[in-house]
């Protein structure tokens, strides 16, 4: 049996003041460290001491599983392939500054590829192989347990990464999950089924 636990981080300063996130490199908030506790102490409650910890390399993850770690007794590794989105110049700009340029994809047709008109911005597509293959690496290790530290935007591709859906087809796929949330994804070891046992829990 695996279980991975999929954490998204807590409040960062870029959600209070309102500016774009992606790689800008905000910090928690006061309340985002307190809620950072609490996963962490909520984890304790359900791992065991032989657990692997990775996380997104920017400041709010990388804290965000620094605190998990400490109380976990385990060192985070971080892989900045499990960082939210580039949104380009629009990173750490006022949201209303990107809500004013961008352009939403089609309906149809190319939507990994999709131009969203912001100059530097990544490519929905280019995200998605990215946290593709780091999910592939971290789950080359057979510890029974792993938690990973990501963003609210990357986790849609951590869970489709997990249930194996054919990168191409992830350009439709979108998991929701509020700031601070655990996911739980598990697969059991006689059908090798992959859950998602929990979505946005705590």
């Amino acid at each position: 049996m695996r279980t991975v636990y999929v954490v998204t981080h807590p409040e960062a300063t870029h959600h209070v003041d309102r500016l774009v996130g992606g790689w800008f490199d905000s910090e928690l908030t006061p309340d985002g460290e307190r809620a950072a506790a609490a996963v962490a102490e909520s984890l304790r409650a359900k791992v065991p001491d032989d657990v692997e910890l990775y996380s997104s390399d920017l400041r709010r993850t990388a804290r965000t599983a620094e605190v998990i770690g400490a109380r976990l007794g385990v060192t985070p590794i971080l892989d900045r392939r499990l960082r939210e989105k580039s949104y380009g110049e629009a990173g750490g700009k006022p949201q209303e500054w990107l809500d004013s340029r961008f352009v939403p994809p089609p309906a149809v047709g190319e939507r990994l590829g999709h131009d969203e008109g912001i100059p530097g911005a990544e490519t929905k597509g280019a995200m998605a192989a990215r946290v593709y293959a780091a999910m592939e690496s971290i789950l080359e290790s057979r510890c029974a347990h792993q938690i990973v530290v990501t963003h609210g935007g990357a986790l849609t591709f951590v869970i489709a990464a997990w249930i194996r859906m054919p990168l191409e087809s992830a350009g439709y796929a979108d998991f929701r999950a509020s700031p601070g949330s655990v996911t739980t994804l598990r697969e059991d070891d006689y059908f090798h089924n992959r859950q998602v046992v929990t979505l946005a829990g705590k």
